[in-house]
């Protein structure tokens, strides 16, 4: 059994069994890259990537195949000039959007295919998000927008998904459909982002609130009230990945990484309708769904967002696909959450009154 697999089970086991006397330490180190190795840059690189896909679009649409791969090509153009192509195999992935778009999410399998650059040859399997309908316009600007809530995750802490947006061309191999071209992104896989914070993914049916970090939970909590998004849970962990620093350690807590934010009042998509039970009659409509806190706890997690406001309005602000209008609304519901939290006493009020004891 190798040390990874041994400290993953006594992790799961210490958590499936105590949960005292534990610190709010986050302990993990984010690891740099090995810059004597050629890396492809596939979540360093912040620009742009065109990629082409090629495979039978018409069994795609049709089948949408979750457990049979389908036999693909991929090819990233690196520059006007130059591309890099290899046989790759896909199938989708998902619930809601394979069962509702167009455009089913799709998983990527690249194992086994050595493309010469290290990060790409030690990935096994990536998520691609599609455009939800074809056609570009709120499907373009749905799926921008799920990205920068991302990368707005990424402003706050190390540990979450890190995600690289493209431009897609789709070929059909059978050659019975026209080329489409529309923007997606690929998220970070789960054992890069535990490779590269030295920790290792959590998953047990016993895990709860309780297993995880206070303040990581608490600053979870408020982001996804700042997105307008209820649609999480660590129980099950559903949108929710779970990890802990590779060290047996019993006093060291999880860390819960949040993904998957088509749901959310900031992404705004059409489709998003809250549940009956939920309490809100819009996505657009927040809810707080954190554990209760004490006041001057919830103050201090507010802090951080707080700081980070400049930051989060100049991302929204300097990013080049989307337009003014686009950029406005999200500003204004950002504008919402901020002019709550400039006396305090409103947001906390909120937090309070609505929060979940454990």
């Amino acid at each position: 059994m190798n040390k990874r697999v041994l400290i993953q089970i006594c992790l799961i086991t210490h958590l499936a069994t105590n949960v005292a006397g534990q610190n709010d330490s986050l302990n993990v180190q984010v690891s740099k890259p090995d810059s004597s190795a050629e890396s492809f840059g596939i979540f360093e690189d912040e620009e742009l990537l065109e990629i082409t896909l090629r495979f039978d679009l018409s069994t795609y649409f049709r089948t949408k195949p979750k457990t049979e791969y389908l036999k693909a090509n991929i090819t990233f153009h690196l520059s006007e000039t130059d591309s890099l192509s290899r046989d790759i195999r896909l199938k989708t992935r998902g619930e809601f959007r394979n069962q509702n778009c167009y455009f089913a999410p799709i998983e990527l399998n690249l194992k086994k295919v050595d493309f010469g650059y290290t990060d790409l040859d030690s990935i096994g399997k990536l998520k691609l998000v599609p455009e939800c309908q074809a056609g570009g316009g709120l499907n373009s600007n749905y799926v921008l927008r799920e990205y920068l809530i991302y990368k707005l995750f990424n402003l706050l802490t190390d540990t979450s998904f890190r995600v690289r947006l493209l431009r897609i061309n789709y070929i059909d191999t059978e050659k019975k459909r026209r080329p489409i071209s529309q923007y997606g992104f690929l998220i970070e896989p789960l054992d890069l982002l535990t490779t590269r914070t030295n920790s290792v993914a959590i998953k047990s049916p016993a895990l709860t609130q309780r297993n995880v970090v206070p303040f990581v939970m608490d600053r979870l909590a408020i982001f996804n009230y700042m997105i307008g998004n209820y649609d999480y849970s660590l129980p099950g962990q559903h949108n929710v990945k779970v990890i802990k620093p590779l060290i047996v350690d019993p006093s060291v807590l999880a860390i819960a990484v949040p993904y998957d934010f088509d749901w959310t009042g900031f992404v705004n998509a059409e489709y998003a309708i809250p549940a009956e039970n939920v309490g809100i009659e819009s996505i657009r409509e927040r809810l707080f769904v954190g554990i209760c806190r004490t006041r001057e706890t919830y103050e201090k997690a507010l802090e951080i967002f707080i700081g980070k406001k400049n930051e989060f309005y100049n991302l929204i602000d300097e990013f080049p696909y989307l337009n003014k209008r686009e950029k406005r609304d999200m500003t204004l519901y950002l504008d919402e959450f901020y002019n709550d939290t400039a006396g305090k006493k409103r947001i906390l009020d909120i937090f309070l009154e609505n929060c979940k004891k454990l």
